[in-house]
Parts: structure tokens; C-alpha cells; sequence
């Protein structure tokens, strides 16, 4: 689904996403990333769901973000409170969701100057 064509060169978009990708920037992503609205979108070493470790769940915390928008992929699935366990005690609230809906409300965050970091699963087509 493309949901922007417009990017500033500030602020990482998250421009379409799909089976297999997420495009930020409209630069094609075919791997697991982490946004955020500012800095380098970073690789995530998350292939699939299952996989998750709490150490996963740490790379999230850069920049001391207010939530982390979990894309769990093309459905829904909560990670185990021990996931996440250390981000909600530095008050860092999480939010799990499909990758669509993560794509989309990052990019409404982002625009409302909230601090956000979208943590998105893309799973191999």
C-alpha cells in the first residue's frame, strides 16, 4: 500500500508497505527495521515473530522514545510481557500491531512531533 509520496528530508516517512518491504523514504526495505523520526533507519535482526528476544526489545530504546509501535507482520500477535518488560520500566509504552497499521501510525505520530519508534517486522514473501 503506498501511503505518502512526499519525504522531507528531516524526518523519515514510512512512504508504502507491502508483503515483503516497507519503504521509508521511498527507499525499499526488504529486512526487519527500526524507524524513527530522525537518524538512520536501522536494520532489525528479526526474521520472524517467534524469534523475538527481550535484547531485541533493547535496541528500541535509543532515543528514549515515549512508544515503540510493534508491526507484527501481515497479522496481529503480542510479544510475552518478558519481551518487553524492560522498555515499560523506563516508561516506554508498546503498542503491538499489524505492519500496516504500525506503518500508519508512525507516520501520524511522527507528524504530531511525538517521540515514536516503529520496530517493523517484514517477513519474507
Amino acid at each position: 500500500m503506498k501511503l505518502s509520496q512526499e519525504t522531507s528530508p528531516t524526518t523519515n516517512t514510512i512512504t508504502a508497505h507491502g508483503d515483503g518491504y516497507v519503504d521509508i523514504n521511498l527507499q525499499r526495505h526488504t529486512g526487519s527495521v527500526i524507524v524513527a523520526p530522525e537518524g538512520p533507519v536501522r536494520a532489525w535482526p528479526v526474521e520472524a515473530f517467534e524469534s523475538l528476544t527481550p535484547e531485541l526489545f533493547e535496541m528500541l530504546a535509543d532515543g528514549a522514545p515515549e512508544v515503540v509501535l510493534l508491526g507484527t507482520g501481515s497479522k496481529i500477535r503480542f510479544p510475552h510481557p518478558r519481551l518487553t518488560a524492560a522498555l515499560m520500566k523506563r516508561g516506554i509504552g508498546v503498542e503491538a500491531m499489524d505492519s500496516g497499521a504500525a506503518c500508519r501510525t508512525y507516520n501520524i505520530l511522527m507528524q504530531e512531533d511525538r517521540r515514536v519508534v516503529a520496530a517493523i517486522l517484514v517477513e519474507a514473501s
